[in-house]
């Protein structure tokens, strides 16, 4: 079995706390199958769900029924779910089937009134919610307040723990409002004070979303917002592996995400160097706090030869997929061949903790020019051990050099010098924060931008085949590559089909499942678009 299916057969563990009624589940099931597969945020579309079981059941507020005709006083029940099903093709064809562990927040109420009619999941036949309708709780203000009210005072309900920084001010009575464009997750926003991103595929273990941002907060940093409050759920089988479920943290009102603010630069013909530069100089602070606060390895022969395996093996795998891919693998390869050259001739390179998911759609500009980095989760399709795992940092600079290249591709017409400005733009940022030029390994950069670019293609291909030309243009550009000579200046990729014809999308190219545009009303708060999922989907504003 492979790690990624190992891990998932393993994601829907039970919890603790008392036990919930054996009719619950059985009487949701029918329900849950036809609902569950239509979310945004599921991870399993295009498998078939053959069962599932109950991690943790815990009551948050009873149910009330009403008269007739009275929609009576909702309820509000949370629930861990595991969703079993055929592992995926990447898995290959013999291996066993993988349980996804999915929470649920489920209002319960006599009926539901009009207001929340988009918001139904059901109405319960038999089991302990006879009679009662079944919906998404996050839709109903009313359920969206008492979960804030939960992360204000704290407690352990059941298999739950509300946790808070005790010096973090929350005040009572913020108006809820769901952020509606969010791929693998969901969000919340609290009365443009703070944002509650709720995971909804969990795993045991810390979430990097809470993780990273805790470990930065203690050691000062002011490039990433603090959580404030979050809540988990106690793992039976390893008390020091909770589910991490739900992180909340100030929403930045008014800033911009670095997406919409390049795509405002391609349009206006404004030059967007500096705000690359700013870009690389966070990147770096980031970067250089995660390697004080939290543990730094070095990657030998044997580490080396492993990234570089598994990276072929990608590449492999996508050709298969992608047809349009096969004539480059030759040249590809070389990437990563050259790569694990370095590590056999006795180079070594740090890792570390990193974003995992770097694009212009994860930082957010304040009106005062400050950018700040967000959503540490990672891409969401990969397991959680491997995010949490150190990697080079040269991984978020290929992200971001990524991204640069998919904005001016969304432009037309292609502005690929622009592309290349803010590339050098941003190293030269990195380099003078960091006092490391990325530049300066290019064998190391080539295989991450490669391996970037291999996994764009595939979720192109997957999920929006009009953006194909775009990643398929990189692949290009660095199948050109001469190995050890770093990466080449954009250029005409000749008979190869340029980028698709159509106007610049609202966010990310590639923008994985878990991320999400900021409404309309704020060019942005906490949360910007995000990349693309597997996705797992995500990829950065690339995908």
């Amino acid at each position: 079995m492979s790690e990624a299916a190992s891990t998932r057969s393993t994601a829907a563990r039970r919890a603790t706390g008392p036990a919930p009624h054996p009719a619950l589940l059985p009487s949701l099931a029918p329900l849950l199958h036809e609902w569950l597969p239509r979310q945004r945020w599921f991870a399993g579309k295009g498998r078939p769900v053959t069962g599932f079981s109950l991690v943790a059941a815990t009551e948050l507020l009873p149910a009330r029924g009403g008269s007739p005709g009275d929609t009576g006083a909702p309820g509000l029940l949370h629930l861990l779910v595991g969703v079993q099903q055929p592992a995926g093709p990447a898995h290959g064809p013999s291996a066993p089937p993988v349980a996804d562990c999915y929470q649920l927040l489920l209002g319960v109420r006599s009926a539901l009134p009009p207001r929340l009619a988009q918001a139904l999941i059901g109405h319960v036949q038999e089991g302990p919610l006879a009679g009662l309708t079944v919906y998404e709780a996050l839709l109903d203000p009313r359920l969206a307040a008492l979960l804030l009210e939960r992360l204000r005072t704290t407690g352990s309900p059941g298999a739950l723990r509300f946790e808070r920084d005790p010096s973090a001010v929350i005040p009572p009575g913020l108006t809820p409002r769901p952020l509606g464009a969010e791929q693998s997750n969901s969000s919340l926003v609290y009365g443009d004070s703070f944002i509650l991103k709720v995971f909804r595929r969990v795993s045991p273990g810390s979430n990097p979303d809470l993780e990273l941002p805790l470990a930065l907060a203690r050691k000062g940093c002011e490039r990433v917002p603090a959580p404030v409050a979050w809540y988990e759920a106690d793992n039976g089988d390893d008390p020091d592996e909770p589910y991490t479920l739900g992180v909340l943290q100030p929403f930045l009102r008014g800033s911009e995400d670095g997406w919409q603010r390049a795509l405002r630069a391609l349009a206006a013909g404004h030059d967007f160097t500096a705000d690359a530069r700013a870009l690389g100089r966070a990147t770096a602070e980031v970067h250089t706090a995660l390697a004080v606060a939290l543990p730094t390895v070095t990657l030998r022969r044997q580490q080396t030869e492993a990234l570089a395996a598994a990276m072929t093996e990608r590449l492999d795998a996508a050709a298969q997929a992608v047809p349009a891919l096969v004539p480059y693998v030759p040249a590809l390869r070389t990437a990563f061949d050259a790569f694990a050259a370095r590590g056999r001739a006795g180079r070594a390179w740090p890792a570390q903790r990193v974003h995992g998911d770097l694009h212009l759609g994860q930082a957010l500009r304040a009106p005062g020019g400050e950018w700040s980095v967000i959503d540490f989760e990672g891409e969401p399709s990969r397991p959680l051990a491997e995010r949490r795992r150190p990697q080079p940092v040269v991984r978020d600079v290929a992200g971001m050099l990524r991204s640069f290249d998919y904005a001016a591709r969304s432009h037309q017409p292609w502005e690929p010098e622009w592309a290349t400005r803010c590339r050098e733009a941003f190293c030269d940022g990195y380099a003078k924060a960091s006092g490391t030029d990325p530049r300066d390994e290019p064998e190391l950069l080539r295989a991450y931008e490669t391996d970037k670019a291999v996994y764009e293609v595939l979720y192109e291909a997957r999920h929006r085949p009009d953006w194909l030309p775009v990643p398929l243009a990189a692949i290009h550009r660095l199948a050109s590559a001469r190995p050890g000579g770093g990466i080449p200046a954009h250029r005409s990729p000749g008979p190869h089909p340029g980028p698709a014809r159509h106007s610049a999308p609202t966010r990310p190219p590639g923008t994985p499942p878990h991320s999400h545009p900021a409404p309309s009303s704020d060019t942005t708060g906490h949360r910007a678009p995000d990349p693309p999922p597997d996705t797992g989907h995500t990829p950065g504003p690339t995908p």
